[in-house]
């Protein structure tokens, strides 16, 4: 498994472990884009926790900002959490592998 591709996942899973991310990343996959004022309607958390929580949320590359005028619309970036999926596949086939090897070592009798 390549160090990057495990870094890229880490920051996707340091990112989703709060519980106010993961709302705020379902309600913006719920709609094209949404602004801070908009999702901190929908939380009951400020507005400033609201861009804390999105900048963690891009910094993990899970979302995109872009300006309009004085407002900045945030948007889902699927592409992370997809690697995020295939490095968590990968190494679960790593674990079904060696526990296979154990189950041929050492069989049930």
């Amino acid at each position: 498994m390549p160090q990057a591709s495990s870094d890229r996942a880490g920051a996707v899973f340091g990112a989703l472990s709060d519980p106010t991310r993961r709302s705020l990343l379902a309600a913006i996959a719920r709609q094209p884009a949404a602004t801070a004022t908009e999702l901190a309607a929908e939380l009951p958390i400020s507005r400033q926790a609201v861009l804390k929580h999105l900048a963690a949320l891009a910094d993990a590359g899970l979302l995109d900002r872009e300006r309009s005028g004085r407002e900045v619309r945030y948007r889902v970036t699927p592409e992370p959490l997809s690697d995020a999926v295939s490095w968590m596949a990968a190494v679960g086939e790593q674990w079904d592998d060696r526990l296979a090897l154990l189950k041929r070592q050492f069989p049930v009798r």
